[in-house]
């Protein structure tokens, strides 16, 4: 199961750069995760100061 981010995200980036398989990039006004690679590791989930990523 992928991780998705969610609106509360802020944009500050502090997930992608965490990301072991690098499925973490910008998107339209929030970080978005490729599904096809996000290993449900949760290393987002714990880097993200708000809690935005969330299991899908």
């Amino acid at each position: 199961m992928a991780y998705v981010i969610t609106d509360a995200c802020i944009s500050c980036g502090a997930c992608a750069g965490e990301c072991p398989v690098s499925c973490i990039s910008e998107g339209d006004g929030i970080y978005v995760v490729d599904a096809s690679a996000c290993i449900d590791c949760g290393t987002c989930a714990g880097t993200c100061p708000v809690d935005a990523p969330k299991p899908e």
